[in-house]
This record gives C-alpha cells, sequence and structure tokens, in this order.
C-alpha cells in the first residue's frame, strides 16, 4: 500500500547560482517496489532532458517517517516531493479522500472515469495548499488480510483488526461494521502482526508482499473495502525555482511516467494476488447477493459520516450521481442499485 506549499530550507534553483536542483522525495514504497523502479525511470529521463540540472534522491521504505511525517518535512522545507497515498495527501487536501471511500469504486474502469471527470478539481485543491501534482497513481483495491476467513460483514467482529493511525476513511468504515480496530502508525504493522496485537490488515495484494504481512495472514477476502488513491506531488515552492522549461519537463514527465506506474501497479496487483495464492493464502468464498448488499449498505453509511468532515456532501452526492449514471449507461439503461 503503499504512497504542502512550503519550503523554509529548499535547495536555491541553478538560475540562481549555477547548481543543480534536487528535489529530496520520499515514500513508504521499498526500494525494488513498482513505485521505485516508475520514479528511477523518472528521474533518469529527467536528468537526461534537463542536462542534469534537475534531478531526484530518493528517501524510499518509509525511512523519511510515515506519511504525516512526510507531509509535515514538506512543510518544513527538508524534503520538497512525496509519493503518497490517500492518507497523506489528505493531510493536505482532505477532500482528496472521496477518492478511497469505503465501497465507493467497483473496479478501475469506474475509478478511472471518475478521475477523469473531477481530476482537474481536485488538483486545483492541491495547488492551492502549495503543492503540484506530478501524476495520480494509485495503490490498488484494497483487501482485507486476515487469519480467519472473512466473508460477510459480521465474520470481522472477531478479528483484532489494524487501523492505519489517523486514518479517518479506515476508521468510518470499521466503526461502520461494527469494529473496535487497534490505531497503529504502518511502521509499526508488521512487529504488530507477529507479537499478535493484531491478526487483521487491510492491503492492496502488491502491498501485502512488498511490506511481508501477508507472511503472518491466512486469508485474504474476495471483496475490495476500497480503491486506494494515490499521488506524486511536489512544493509549488520548488517548481517556481525551477526555468519555464524545466518546469514543463517535469510536469510532462511527471504525468507520463505515473500513468505507466498505473498500469505497472495494476499488472502487478493481478499477479500479486495469484502469487498470494500460491503462497499458501486462502482467497474466502465470494459474498452471498445479500452480503454483497450487507457491504454496499455499510460503505454508503459509512461515505455519509465523512461529510462534512473531509469531502462536501455536494462533492459526495456528485460523485455518487455521477457512477449511478455510468453503472446505468454501461447496463443498458437499466436502472442499478
Amino acid at each position: 500500500m503503499i504512497f504542502g506549499g512550503f519550503l523554509l530550507h529548499a535547495p536555491r534553483a541553478h538560475a540562481q547560482n549555477g547548481a543543480a536542483t534536487v528535489i529530496k522525495f520520499a515514500t513508504l514504497a521499498p526500494e525494488g517496489s513498482a513505485w521505485m523502479k516508475a520514479m528511477a525511470g523518472f528521474n533518469e529521463e529527467l536528468r537526461e532532458k534537463t542536462g542534469g540540472k534537475v534531478r531526484f534522491k530518493f528517501y524510499p521504505g518509509g525511512v523519511s517517517g510515515d506519511e504525516k511525517d512526510v507531509v509535515r518535512k514538506i512543510r518544513l522545507g527538508q524534503l520538497q516531493a512525496a509519493g503518497l497515498t490517500g492518507v497523506g495527501l489528505g493531510e493536505i487536501a482532505p477532500e482528496l479522500r472521496i477518492l478511497d471511500a469505503p465501497f465507493l469504486f467497483r473496479d478501475e474502469t469506474e475509478a478511472d472515469a471518475a478521475l477523469k471527470a473531477y481530476g482537474g478539481e481536485l488538483s486545483a485543491i492541491l495547488e492551492s495548499r502549495g503543492l503540484a501534482l506530478l501524476g495520480w497513481t494509485e495503490v490498488g483495491f484494497v483487501y482485507l488480510f486476515t487469519n480467519t476467513p472473512v466473508r460477510a460483514p459480521a465474520d470481522l467482529r472477531d478479528v483484532k483488526m489494524w487501523v492505519w493511525e489517523g486514518d479517518p476513511i479506515a476508521q468510518a468504515a470499521f466503526s461502520a461494521f461494527g469494529v473496535h480496530p487497534i490505531p497503529l502508525s504502518i511502521t509499526d504493522v508488521m512487529t504488530s502482526l507477529q507479537t499478535g496485537l493484531i491478526n487483521g490488515v487491510y492491503s492492496s495484494p502488491m502491498a501485502a508482499i512488498a511490506l511481508q504481512w501477508f507472511t503472518k495472514t491466512k486469508h485474504v477476502s474476495s471483496v475490495a473495502l476500497a480503491y486506494a488513491a494515490g499521488a506524486v506531488v511536489v512544493s509549488k515552492k520548488t517548481t517556481e525555482k525551477l526555468s519555464a522549461q524545466e518546469r514543463k519537463i517535469l510536469m510532462e514527465l511527471g504525468r507520463r511516467h505515473m500513468a505507466r506506474l498505473t498500469e505497472l501497479g495494476r499488472r502487478e496487483n493481478r499477479q500479486a494476488l495469484a502469487t498470494l495464492r500460491k503462497e499458501g493464502l486462502t482467497q474466502t468464498e465470494p459474498p452471498t447477493a445479500e452480503e454483497l448488499k450487507a457491504y454496499e449498505a455499510i460503505g454508503a453509511k459509512a461515505r455519509r459520516s465523512l461529510a462534512g468532515r473531509l469531502y462536501s456532501e455536494k462533492l459526495l452526492d456528485r460523485v455518487e450521481r455521477f457512477l449511478a449514471q455510468s453503472r446505468q449507461k454501461a447496463s443498458g439503461g437499466k436502472k442499478q442499485k
């Protein structure tokens, strides 16, 4: 799973002193992951097309702390860019958490369509908070990894479930399930699985392998709890110190490489799910139609509970209406429930 306006000590642009601009970039994604492979390719092409005048310096694998720490360091100018999941993005612009709302999107096509429709509006919010969007990406659809099978919503109540500390989306989802999860920093999850403090986590398949969480669980759910968005962002104070041509190169390369990362991540998530089954994890039986309706009702309840706290009720209404219309169109005009 796993990716402010505000520089006080940003590197001075080479236009002023002849030095290269080094953009310090942090992410929870470990070295060797799809995220870091994409960023390495981005960095190589960026250096080539700017003649070595602009480049990244990477801090992967959570060495700069949890995403809250990373956002704080961007605000202090200790970092200039980051690959963030919705948790980190929500620290900057809570409205963006609409993308992570429980049971909102049913598949990648819906997520892509919504991002095409509302991505410009959401990126403008980031801009207003002092960050430039280098590209949207994603963690992928998030599943439950547990030591007892979870098919129906009621099955979750016996799980010692982890929740990412300070994540209102996940907290609202589990509250709607009637579950009281254990809040922990993402960097404390593996130790807590080993000690038995928790025996359930939520993650994309690819992240579960990258973080090795799957080694401490036995089952993966058939139902995805949510789509988990992500983005690569850079402080506007950094981009404003670049020349117009360098800024154009940075932004264009960012969009292109992050689009490739999204495609790569989707392939790797599909492959990861197959790998997990080969490693001995059991994927639970799909829920019945009634159980699926129960999941969707829980998602709707959780989404509404966050309206006015993270995103506006108006924005939620617009996105849900957009999806309902898209589903009706896809079904040949039949109204979707």
